[in-house]
């Protein structure tokens, strides 16, 4: 109830600031919820959208549940594969990219569909389009 929601907010809030969730982040959420650290890391630990290990400055999510897969989900993450020269759940080199699998994001007509940090979704995800948004991401990073 209001606690998880609480916990949700608080690793939400933490894993913008610091890029993932730490175990220090886990045991001060849990003091400062007073909770015990078990319970904050369950919470870390299941849901997708936290990251329990460090992760480039973009982190894109590639859908690849069957709706998009029947419809090139699949083909735009061999693509992304290929182009940054990682494997789902890899970082680049240059800690700019980190590629994973995300469950379906209920966009099911717009695939293959991407999230970006968890936040931006990017819709019918051609080869052209994949390399803009790689070529649009690497100048932010580079750009900071």
């Amino acid at each position: 109830g209001q606690q998880q929601s609480a916990v949700l907010s608080a690793l939400a809030i933490a894993q913008d600031e610091s890029g993932w969730i730490t175990p220090s982040i886990i045991d001060d959420v849990a003091h400062y919820l007073d909770m015990p650290p078990v319970a904050v890391y369950e919470v870390a630990s299941f849901y997708t959208m936290f990251n329990n290990k460090p992760v480039g400055k973009f982190k894109i999510g590639v859908c690849t549940n069957l709706p998009c897969a029947l419809r090139d989900g699949a083909k735009a993450g061999e693509y992304l594969k290929d182009r940054l020269g990682i494997g789902y759940g890899e970082t680049t080199p240059d800690g700019v990219f980190t590629l994973v699998e995300t469950e379906c994001l209920g966009a099911c007509a717009d695939a293959p569909v991407c999230l970006v940090n968890n936040k931006r979704m990017e819709s019918f995800m051609d080869n052209a389009r994949l390399d803009a948004l790689i070529a649009e991401l690497r100048a932010k990073a580079e750009g900071q």
